[in-house]
């Protein structure tokens, strides 16, 4: 009788084995919500410690939320071509400045040949020189052109050159002009000069004076230097190259950067 009554309670036991299943769903299933909670979250801090807590336990290992800062839906497509744009827009400054530096090119050599062609047509040929550089057209003279020796005043027969110089640098558009006085090394030993250093930037602001007779050209674009013997364009052992160091040079600048 008594194994009756066992069997019958056991015919009326439930069976609760589901429950560990149906507890597992619900624990990945709070898991999932805490994640998606986490990603939509601006607090990076939070949903790095979340990660690392889900790959020990999930995964034990590396997964995909160990990085470290995960980007938003779209910004990586987006920062990519803003960085794209960027490049192009620098391209084109490049293209654009070196097709200015190439234009401003082409009108400081108008310029050469004109001063070249006034070299050629009075036989300055020995005395005027031009060179075009990065710096700008360097027209180079020979201080015998223009001053008598130790002297920083233009001669009187020098003035009518001075004058059809400044008619060469009229330009349009106009252009900034330096205007400097070199020396040779020789000590000057006459006043009222101290040093070659004074009698070169007298000789530069003399010269400019004549040059800005002409009503063509404004004084606001022009300025004058003395560099005395410390920039020689030849060695100063030679008569000769005395010669080519004293000189007044009038710098032509570009209107663009290199």
């Amino acid at each position: 009788m008594s194994k009756r009554k066992k069997k019958g309670h056991d015919d009326g036991h439930v069976d609760e084995s589901w429950l560990l299943p149906y507890a597992d769903l619900l624990t990945l299933l709070l898991a999932l919500f805490i994640v998606l909670f986490a990603m939509s979250s601006i607090d990076a801090q939070k949903f790095q410690e979340l990660s690392k807590a889900f790959n020990s336990a999930f995964s034990g290992g590396t997964g995909m939320f160990e990085f470290p800062s995960p980007m938003p839906d779209g910004e990586m497509e987006t920062s990519s071509v803003d960085e794209g744009e960027k490049k192009d827009e620098n391209e084109d400054k490049e293209k654009e400045q070196k097709l200015q530096q190439q234009i401003d090119r082409e009108e400081l050599q108008v310029v050469q040949n004109k001063v070249n062609s006034y070299i050629n047509k009075n036989n300055l040929g020995e005395k005027l020189e031009t060179s075009l550089t990065d710096e700008g057209l360097l027209v180079s003279i020979r201080d015998n052109v223009l001053f008598a020796p130790g002297s920083a005043e233009v001669r009187e027969e020098d003035i009518k050159v001075a004058k059809e110089i400044s008619d060469l640098l009229v330009m349009d558009p106009p252009r900034n002009i330096i205007i400097s006085g070199h020396t040779d090394n020789v000590p000057i030993g006459n006043a009222p000069f101290e040093s070659n250093w004074e009698l070169s930037v007298m000789r530069a602001i003399n010269f400019m004076k004549i040059i800005l007779q002409n009503e063509k050209l404004d004084p606001s674009w022009f300025s004058a230097k003395g560099f005395g013997e410390f920039q020689p364009v030849a060695s100063n052992d030679t008569t000769e190259g005395k010669a080519r160091n004293r000189r007044v040079e009038i710098l032509i600048l570009p209107r663009t950067g290199n």
